[in-house]
């Protein structure tokens, strides 16, 4: 890995569900580094586990980020390289990630993002929608500032892409069908490349009325088309 020794912090994706997703370059990295950062220990440790992967972990997560920047900023000055991971996904994607990267770039460091494994691009791509201009709003607040944070988002024309929890994925749904109106198009993507994969798609009442009927559960990825040039609805709120 001679291309790789000038890097003092890399950015590695892993499996949103399908353990083969993980990349070669991705392996080789993992198995390179004086140190791990995961998100949950237990969740990176099955991985590498599977993996056969044995390097020192340390946890890294939401909690403990804004106490840990400078430190690990000081190991990487005295020549220490690290991997930032999250549970699923790529880092900094609606995970930790954006604080330690910004210190080590502040720093001078040098910092690279493998490309891999991430939940919206293929939800956006299966949701039929239009793909060449999209916004990713990643959680909704879950109380204050939800309502202003939907408003906003009322004379968006570009696609939307949402992450969504199971039990406030109908909450959302009926806000959003207040909002932007009943028959705007949307997608629920869930359980991306796992076995249960489902992609419904439809009018934000119909996938009202669908889940209504269907409890869901597993990590879910909402995809909603944006105001269209006619679209009364999205103009009268």
């Amino acid at each position: 890995m001679s291309e790789e020794k000038s890097i003092n912090l890399f950015l590695v994706p892993t499996p949103i569900g399908n353990l083969k997703d993980i990349t070669l370059r991705a392996i080789e990295v993992l198995n390179s580094v004086d140190v791990i950062l995961a998100e949950d220990t237990r969740t990176t440790g099955k991985l590498l586990k599977h993996l056969e992967i044995k390097r020192p972990l340390q946890s890294y997560h939401i909690f403990n980020e804004h106490k840990a920047v400078e430190k690990l900023v000081e190991r990487m000055r005295r020549g220490e390289v690290l991997a930032l991971v999250s549970d699923a996904g790529t880092p900094g994607i609606s995970d930790p990630g954006f604080l330690l990267v910004r210190a080590a770039k502040d720093a001078g460091l040098e910092v690279n993002c493998l490309p891999g494994a991430t939940a919206f691009v293929p939800a956006l791509v299966n949701s039929g929608l239009p793909n060449d201009r999209f916004t990713f709003e990643g959680f909704l607040p879950h109380k204050k500032g939800r309502k202003t944070r939907i408003e906003s988002l009322l004379e968006e024309s570009r696609t939307m892409i949402f992450y969504e929890s199971p039990h406030r994925l109908m909450k959302t749904l009926e806000q959003f069908a207040e909002a932007f109106g009943p028959d705007r198009m949307a997608s629920v993507s869930r359980e991306l490349t796992k076995i249960y994969e489902e992609n419904v798609r439809g009018t934000l009442q119909e996938l009202v009325a669908y889940y209504q009927e269907h409890p869901i559960k597993g990590e879910i990825v909402l995809v909603v088309q944006g105001r269209q040039k006619n679209d009364a609805y999205s103009n009268e709120n």
